[in-house]
């Protein structure tokens, strides 16, 4: 086995597949990545038994084919000290003996046979086909994804939820204190509808990697796996078993009170009070009036309390309310809008959170809270 290939490409898709390399592999092989050099393309795996990605580079020079898999840490260790130039890679089949030559110098690893590299197998024929575009899938992604919860007792809460029909897409994620819906109107399937559970690891791979334009993207999926493919790059992940919750009856409608404030002014009013808020509890208390919002904490066991006061937009009924702070900080950071809308009910009722005057009208976000008792 012996190619050339660009040392800071190969480097660049390396780092990408090896993210999918978990703490504790289940097997000591899948600490390293797999190479396979064919039809003058390299194809390098990473895979944790439940999301393998794989990467694909085009060479500079296939003199032989083959497969071999290496340490990743060693290999990337190697890699990331060149400055671009071609890498020359010459691996004996029967010692598994890896030499990287350079312009300069040559080093060399010990590999391991491809041959015990465990790959998920691809997806049927039974399988669902769809193509998306990559930039409405990483925003999908990239706004909700916070909001999935780390529970080892409902794994399904740990992923994201994608619903896809002939209307929009949505996009939701929850940990039962805050839960997150992201439409897409510019975004449809031809006619069915179809729904796919997410976990969150291979949703956080696709985030670093999705480009941000139109590009196309081939989603294929049954009820156990999925497979995204784009670009240079094909992502398979296992998906939970298990049935979403019913989101939408925990959404209040018709919520009387509405308040609009700036998001930057909320934001750093919120960050500083919270300072002086329990450190246990983060509550942190809104308490409404006509234009004005009153924002206070405090740690009673060390005699801490701070307020302050902020102009917004709300004409109605006194209403006193307490959140988390930092989910609401959380919450803040992924609105985009300059002001932000909060909608509220009652003190026992969870609170919404929307873009205020949106002008993108291919999506709907909406961003939901549980209160706390004050």
């Amino acid at each position: 086995m012996k190619f050339v290939v660009s040392s800071s490409t190969f480097f660049s898709r390396l780092q990408a597949v090896s993210k999918v390399i978990g703490g504790k592999s289940v097997q000591p092989i899948l600490d390293n990545i797999l190479l396979v050099a064919k039809d003058n393309m390299l194809y390098a795996t990473a895979s944790d038994k439940e999301t393998t990605m794989e990467a694909r580079v085009e060479l500079e020079q296939l003199e032989t084919p083959g497969s071999i898999t290496i340490p990743a840490k060693s290999l990337l260790d190697i890699l990331k000290e060149f400055p671009e130039q071609p890498l020359t890679f010459e691996i004996n089949q029967d010692t598994k003996q890896v030499t990287i030559r350079s312009d300069k110098g040559e080093y060399s690893v010990a590999g391991e046979s491809a041959d015990d590299y465990p790959v998920q197998t691809a997806l049927n024929e039974d399988s669902t086909s769809l193509t998306v575009s990559c930039g409405m899938l990483l925003e999908g992604i990239s706004r909700t994804v916070f909001a999935t919860a780390n529970d080892d007792l409902r794994p399904v809460m740990n992923c994201i939820l994608v619903e896809m029909g002939p209307e929009n897409f949505t996009f939701v994620a929850s940990d039962a204190h805050k839960l997150v819906r992201y439409k897409r109107f510019d975004a449809m399937t031809s006619g069915d509808n179809f729904a796919l559970v997410l976990p969150k690891k291979p949703a956080l791979l696709l985030k670093n990697i999705l480009p941000k334009d139109d590009s196309e993207l081939r989603l294929q999926f049954n009820n156990k796996m999925a497979c995204f493919t784009f670009g240079n790059y094909k992502l398979i992940c296992t998906l939970i078993e298990g049935r979403f919750p019913n989101y939408n009856s925990v959404i209040p409608q018709n919520n009387p009170r509405k308040v609009v404030v700036e998001k930057k002014e909320l934001y750093g009013t919120l960050r500083r009070v919270s300072v002086m808020a329990n450190q246990a509890s983060n509550l942190v208390k809104f308490d409404l009036t006509n234009g004005s919002m009153i924002i206070s904490a405090q740690d009673v066991d060390y005699a801490m309390a701070g307020h302050e006061t902020i102009n917004c937009q709300y004409d109605g009924d006194g209403l006193s309310i307490g959140f988390k702070a930092p989910f609401v900080l959380e919450i803040l950071s992924n609105i985009n809008t300059d002001y932000v809308g909060i909608e509220l009910s009652d003190p026992s009722r969870p609170g919404l959170f929307l873009p205020y005057e949106n002008d993108n009208t291919d999506e709907d976000l909406l961003m939901l809270l549980m209160p706390m008792m004050v």
